[in-house]
């Protein structure tokens, strides 16, 4: 007989109960943020340490943070699998390509309906928050609906490595080209943001974090690798909650304060917009190089996830005076989970038909129990 498999370590065990739940937690962190909003707006101010004297260090909590998940999602790279990347690159090269077209595509069609709306800047707010969304790298949380769907793991990795290493020229590039559709302050604003991005955010922020767990995962040794995720992973899951509920304290702490219905609704409805016509060409692309469905699937889930992680984290920093902004950063963040859940179900569908009598699906092999 073979031996009972072992239990994993009691801190691997939360990590995946958190992991499996990590949809319902990121709403109580909404609910958080909705109830109680004093700690998150406190933690989203820049705090100087020491408090006084020479050589004060300031520290951003949101940027810590989300260099926190970055270099998670580095380390976790199954580094094998980008050996089958550079092997076959047409689906990451077109992923790259669709990452830049997409949003020239997508925004201005959203400007020219916004323009007929009795807005007096023509929704140029909103314009400037779904600008700051699709410039952003991919997800990283975008591998692990690869996982739970029939989706190609190694393009998705590269897809996410590859824009992110690539996001000091696409996002200042993307903001540059996508500024003459905003008027008045916000056209300034997203200037002043794209220098920013391009002086030192994207680098500092997201390239560096994730190159440099991507480079303890190619040079540790199994064993501290392994040891290393244990204590990282769980930490950026935690790190990743909270990062949600300072972003989301600051877009509702304002709403509070001052109610506005219509800028909610509004904020809505173009997320959902910009959400659904990303996903839409992105399987429109898939069709059309013919590729086939696992890597199609990895494609589709790209192009329509963006970290807005990461754009809120930008929004933060470089317009502290805008927190309205952030409403439909964080509504486009969960739309872009729930779309993503639907391609996902669909192609569980797909592949629990195809399983042969006896097999299971991917989905049933990589699903939380």
């Amino acid at each position: 007989m073979n031996p009972p498999p072992a239990c994993p370590p009691p801190l691997d065990r939360a990590t995946n109960w958190l992991r499996c739940r990590l949809g319902r937690a990121v709403l109580l962190s909404y609910g958080a943020a909705l109830l109680l909003p004093g700690p998150g707006l406190w933690l989203r101010r820049p705090h100087v340490v020491p408090p006084a004297g020479p050589g004060r260090l300031t520290l951003n909590t949101a940027s810590l943070l989300l260099s926190l998940v970055l270099f998670s999602a580095g380390l976790q790279v199954p580094v094998r699998a980008l050996g089958r990347v550079l092997r076959r690159p047409k689906a990451v090269l077109a992923g790259l390509t669709l990452h830049v077209v997409i949003p020239l595509l997508v925004v201005p069609f959203v400007a020219f309906l916004l323009r007929g709306t009795p807005d007096s800047d023509g929704g140029s707010g909103l314009l400037t928050a779904m600008i700051l969304i699709v410039a952003m790298p991919v997800a990283a949380g975008a591998t692990v609906w690869t996982a739970k769907g029939d989706g190609d793991q190694p393009t998705m990795v590269g897809l996410v490595l590859a824009s992110t290493l690539l996001s000091p020229l696409t996002t200042p590039l993307l903001l540059t080209a996508l500024a003459p559709l905003l008027s008045g302050g916000y056209a300034r604003a997203l200037a002043d943001t794209g220098s920013s991005a391009h002086g030192g955010f994207a680098l500092v922020t997201v390239v560096l974090p994730c190159a440099a767990g991507l480079l303890c995962a190619l040079v540790l040794s199994p064993s501290l690798r392994d040891r290393l995720l244990r204590a990282v992973t769980p930490s950026a899951l935690v790190g990743s909650l909270v990062l949600t509920y300072v972003n989301a304290s600051g877009a509702l702490g304002s709403f509070l304060a001052r109610p506005r219905p219509l800028l909610f609704a509004a904020a809505l409805a173009v997320a959902a917009l910009v959400c659904l016509l990303s996903f839409v060409l992105g399987r429109a692309a898939a069709r059309i190089l013919r590729l086939d469905a696992p890597v199609a699937s990895s494609l589709t889930l790209a192009c329509g996830m963006n970290n807005s992680s990461a754009s809120a984290v930008l929004i933060t920093a470089s317009l502290p005076d805008k927190p309205h902004l952030l409403l439909p950063v964080l509504a486009y963040g969960l739309l872009q989970k729930t779309a993503a859940g639907r391609i996902v179900s669909r192609a569980a569908g797909r592949g629990s038909r195809a399983a042969p009598a006896g097999g299971h699906s991917p989905w049933v092999r990589n699903r939380c129990s």
